[in-house]
């Protein structure tokens, strides 16, 4: 059983009931504002029925003053339908907590940006943009190189590795994120031109994949280079640090620790890490120790080979 796969069902069904939330929220504007068209209606056919009689007892048009009534009471219906459809489509930001980035807003709905990437797994649609966007800032202030490797992503944190693993054919990338995007339902990743042709993408324009965080790069602000203690930024180091895979997840501590003989014959670190979650302890199996990410590459390799689906992680 595989406990990222459980996460991304969780947040699955979080969206799910937040977007019902939503849809009920419009549906009860919507219904107000029917309410209200029916109402104003009905006070124009009365209007119009006493300007009938009117014209029926005399045999003469309305007067002016009638005519001008009825042009103000039109107007004002348009005015107040106008204001009503201006309202419906203004919504307030999501509220976030203290130290999480700030929330944006793209065609009318509210991202909240992730402050941490870690265990971070997601399946969808990757595409890519090129030439149109080539040489225009990127979200974090880069230039936007089609001929470089680098992605676009809703709510991971910038300088953001992920691992892109098109399920199509196999191939795998690893970007990094400075951008945002795509606002596309269904898509979950955009790719430079030269990552998607990597990952042959760029040829069919989509294709269904699977994203893993590998980490994030740590980038000192000016003040901090003076002060190297400084731990203003709490975040993984992509470029160093001590990396190792998961190869199972089991609800049974007895199968865990069988996996992890097995490794153990073969490979160095195989050990269990105990993970609580919804009540429930999962027994993680893990193998190696890198401290790069050549390291991890190479690692990996020989995993594949011996038939593992190894994931990596930073501990």
């Amino acid at each position: 059983m595989n406990v990222e796969h459980r996460t991304s069902n969780i947040e699955r069904r979080i969206m799910i009931s937040l977007r019902s939330i939503e849809f009920y929220n419009k549906t009860i504007k919507s219904i107000e504002r029917l309410f209200l068209f029916f109402f104003i209606q009905n006070f124009v056919n009365k209007t119009k029925r006493s300007a009938f009689h009117i014209r029926r007892w005399t045999f003469d048009p309305p007067p002016p003053r009638l005519r001008r009534t009825s042009v103000r009471c039109w107007t004002l219906i348009f005015l107040v339908l106008a204001g009503l459809i201006g309202c419906s489509t203004t919504s307030s930001p999501p509220s976030s907590k203290p130290g999480q980035p700030k929330p944006y807003k793209i065609n009318g709905i509210w991202y909240q940006p992730r402050s941490s990437a870690e265990g971070f797994r997601q399946r969808g649609l990757a595409s890519w943009y090129g030439e149109k966007f080539h040489g225009r800032k990127t979200a974090n202030g880069e230039k936007y190189d089609m001929y470089g490797v680098s992605a676009a992503h809703k709510t991971l944190p910038f300088n953001t590795y992920v691992r892109v693993h098109n399920l199509s054919n196999g191939k795998k990338l690893d970007v990094r994120i400075n951008d945002r995007g795509p606002f596309v339902r269904g898509r979950i990743i955009d790719l430079s031109y030269t990552a998607a042709k990597k990952l042959g993408v760029a040829k069919p324009g989509t294709a269904k994949v699977e994203i893993v965080a590998l980490g994030t790069v740590m980038q000192k602000k000016e003040n901090e280079k003076s002060n190297p203690g400084s731990t203003a930024e709490n975040r993984i180091d992509y470029t160093r640090g001590n990396f190792t895979f998961q190869v199972g997840a089991f609800l049974d501590r007895e199968n865990a620790e069988k996996l992890r003989q097995k490794l153990d014959k073969k490979y160095k670190n195989a050990h269990i890490v105990e993970h609580s979650e919804d009540g429930q302890v999962f027994y993680r199996v893990r193998v190696g120790k890198f401290a790069t990410l050549e390291d991890v590459k190479n690692g990996e390799r020989t995993l594949l080979e011996d038939g593992y689906d190894p994931i990596i992680v930073a501990e």
